[in-house]
This record gives structure tokens, C-alpha cells and sequence, in this order.
């Protein structure tokens, strides 16, 4: 089965991701807007309970941490995806890097940059029709983020939660 672990932002920021990902996101039913913490990874149903168990071990060491969303951005041309960007800080970088390295699951593929995607698997003419529209208009955002959930996808292709982590730690 795939999971993965995310934070999710307030009902504000998603309404926000929402009124975007309707028009442009063709994932907008499968799964809530979200900050992607760890990468879609495989594990059975023995392996995910080790799973839980790690990840608790994590958040019980970390603490609540800010995030900042700044501005519109695209990770175009290696893809024409349009995301809010979250600005990285020292807590979340270190959260992001004790579930990534040394951990279940692979590494990940790119240097993170977190993120709340808001239209993906745009033609290059809807991308660059879009972008600049959507520059100018911006964000600015600000909350904490509390808890981490660990997703798991559904045969269906929406994903749930399976389990929530509270950050409860002074790090």
C-alpha cells in the first residue's frame, strides 16, 4: 500500500489552495491541499506499524512549527506545477530531514521545497496563460502547524488519513 506524511494547513489557506485547485488540479478530489513533509512510499501492514511508531518518535521531539507562505511560484520547465511557497525554516527543514534520511522509504528524489500545490498537469499554454496571473495576485499567509498526518491511498486514488501526530517536542 502507498503512504505518505503531510501537514495540513488551516480551513483559510485551503479554501484558498481550493478555489484554484477546482479549476486547475486535476488531483483536487483525491486528496485535501497540503504540505507534502515525506513522498509517496510503500509499506505493508506489519511495516506501517514500525512506521507509526517512528514517526511518533519524531514528533515527540519536534515542536509546533511556522509556516510561512509567501508567494505563487512554478516548478516549471522540469514540470508545469503552480504552488503556494512556503518559506523553509530551521524547524521544518530539520522535521522534513529526520523522515527523509534514515528513514522507511527511499530518499527523496529533489531538494525540498515546501510547498501547497495549486494546478498541476498544465499544457505549457495554460501554465504560462496562468502564472503571471496568478504572480501578481500572490499570498501571504501565515499559521502554525501542530500535527503531521500519515496519508495512505485508497484503491480509488484519494488518499485518507491513517494516522495524526501531534509535535509535542522542545526541538
Amino acid at each position: 500500500m502507498k503512504y505518505g506524511i503531510v501537514a495540513f494547513p488551516s480551513k483559510e489557506l485551503q479554501d484558498l489552495a481550493n478555489g484554484y485547485r477546482k479549476r486547475y488540479d486535476p488531483h483536487y478530489a483525491l486528496i485535501t491541499p497540503h504540505m507534502t513533509i515525506k513522498g509517496v512510499f510503500d509499506a505493508d501492514d506489519k511495516e506501517i506499524e514500525e512506521v507509526a511508531k517512528a514517526i511518533k518518535k519524531v514528533t515527540d521531539k519536534h515542536s509546533p512549527f511556522e509556516l510561512n507562505v509567501t508567494k505563487v511560484s512554478t516548478f516549471a520547465p522540469i514540470t508545469n506545477a503552480i504552488y503556494f511557497k512556503a518559506e523553509p525554516n530551521e524547524k521544518l527543514v530539520n522535521l522534513h530531514h529526520e523522515l527523509n534520511y534514515d528513514f522507511f522509504g527511499d530518499e527523496p528524489e529533489y531538494a525540498f521545497v515546501p510547498h501547497i500545490t495549486i494546478a498541476q498537469k498544465l499544457s505549457s499554454g495554460e501554465h504560462d496563460d496562468i502564472i503571471g496571473q496568478l504572480k501578481m495576485i500572490g499570498v501571504n499567509h501565515s499559521e502554525m502547524i501542530d500535527r503531521l498526518h500519515l496519508l495512505y491511498q485508497l484503491e480509488d486514488g484519494s488518499w485518507t488519513v491513517y494516522e495524526t501526530f501531534r509535535l509535542e517536542g522542545k526541538q
